[in-house]
């Protein structure tokens, strides 16, 4: 029997970020099972290796976030 690999945090919160509509910090927290604080620290972090993190407001006022550049290659 082959064990299924699993999806790390990152990975997961990479995915809902990479979404056409991204996703709310809720979101980020209900997947991850992290607090607001960690969730907008891995934001941070990301933003720090050279991600591009958009920060729009939906029609309810709920701020999401989504990636629009990942960072260049470094040769």
């Amino acid at each position: 029997m082959t064990k299924a690999k699993s999806t790390t945090k990152a990975e997961q919160v990479g995915q809902l970020l990479s979404r056409k509509n991204g996703a709310s910090l809720e979101d980020i927290c209900k997947t991850t099972r992290w607090k607001p604080h960690s969730a907008r620290a891995f934001l941070s972090g990301l933003r720090k290796r050279g991600f591009v993190i958009a920060r729009e407001q939906d029609a309810s006022k709920v701020s999401r976030y989504r990636i629009t550049a990942k960072p260049e290659a470094q040769s």
